[in-house]
């Protein structure tokens, strides 16, 4: 059965194959498709040397393009030789005297859309490479929307349980995040000074005042132990007007007696509530861990608890450091 012949001109070929090179039997470039074009910028082109614009990168030690088809069959990939980082996949095949190459981009699809800013008139009719890259850039799309979902989420989650840790009045932490403090240090041996605190004169000021001048002076007090604290240490509101303070790795008692003279001090000094004076005191109990044989947060709050009512009993507004050694 006779074959039928079919020459397709220049303008035929960069329409059906945008990304073809026509090489003459010299392997000097006769014909371009627009795509390659732009993939190979300002270069001259037109009858240079196939070897001048690409680098072989496989088959391995093929140079030309003769040795590309004449090693491996009809498969290559090449790279520009000017500087741009995206690689090229290929058909060949002989026309006559002639040597046509088919190329495309393959894995690289979207950092040459990207590089060369190329559209869907930059590839053929049948090509499905902007539908590949439309799949891509959907799927890139909702991987981004459920990374910033579970961002959401988790950053959700994490104020969910810095509220669950936190006293809403004065900002400190709350009586569980004090006792999971407490057992932390304790199970890790983890050195500390406690301190328990209770205001002198409180209920006088709600009785007096009123409770908004009460919360007043809970939030002027939490502001006091925020500033005379470091921020490794733990002040909590534990009750009404009760405090707990964890000074991390500090037993010195001469340091954990000083932070609580500067409290005490400091919650002296009249506070001024729209114009009345609220007065408080505060009295405070000491404790150490490195005290117990065997440190335990129930036991250590129950001797600073002991230590704050002899410094109550002692006369109010001021601090003592109880040594405990049982175990």
């Amino acid at each position: 059965m006779p074959q039928a012949s079919c020459r397709i001109g220049a303008d035929g070929l960069a329409r059906l194959m945008p990304m073809h090179l026509l090489l003459d039997s010299d392997g000097r470039v006769n014909s371009i498709g627009p795509t390659l074009a732009r993939v190979l910028g300002d270069a001259p082109v037109i009858g240079a040397l196939f070897q001048d614009l690409f680098e072989v990168r496989s088959p391995g030690g093929a140079i030309t393009a003769e040795d590309v088809l004449s090693r491996a069959g009809h498969r290559f990939r090449l790279v520009p030789r000017n500087g741009s980082r995206v690689g090229l996949r290929g058909l060949g095949l002989r026309v006559d005297d002639k040597v046509l190459l088919n190329l495309t981009f393959g894995i690289d699809l979207i950092a040459a859309v990207r590089e060369f800013a190329l559209s869907d008139a930059d590839f053929a009719a049948t090509d499905l490479a902007m539908e590949l890259l439309y799949l891509a850039e959907a799927n890139a799309a909702v991987t981004r929307e459920l990374r910033g979902l579970n961002l959401r989420l988790e950053g959700a989650r994490l104020q969910a349980e810095e509220e669950a840790m936190t006293d809403p009045l004065t900002g400190l932490r709350n009586r569980r995040a004090a006792d999971l403090l407490l057992e932390r240090f304790c199970s890790t041996r983890t050195p500390f000074g406690l301190l328990q605190m209770d205001l002198d004169y409180f209920k006088k000021v709600n009785d007096t005042l009123g409770h908004a001048a009460g919360d007043f002076v809970l939030e002027a007090v939490g502001k006091i132990l925020r500033e005379q604290l470091r921020s490794e240490d733990c002040a909590a509101r534990v009750g009404g007007d009760e405090f707990v303070i964890i000074v991390t790795n500090r037993t010195e008692p001469e340091t954990l007696q000083g932070i609580a003279d500067r409290i005490i001090a400091k919650v002296s000094q009249p506070m001024d509530y729209e114009g009345q004076s609220c007065t408080v005191s505060a009295s405070i109990g000491i404790v150490r861990s490195v005290d117990l044989v065997n440190p335990d947060s129930a036991q250590l709050l129950a001797a600073a608890d002991r230590a704050l009512y002899a410094a109550k009993h002692a006369g109010r507004s001021r601090a003592l450091l109880l040594v405990d050694q049982t175990s």
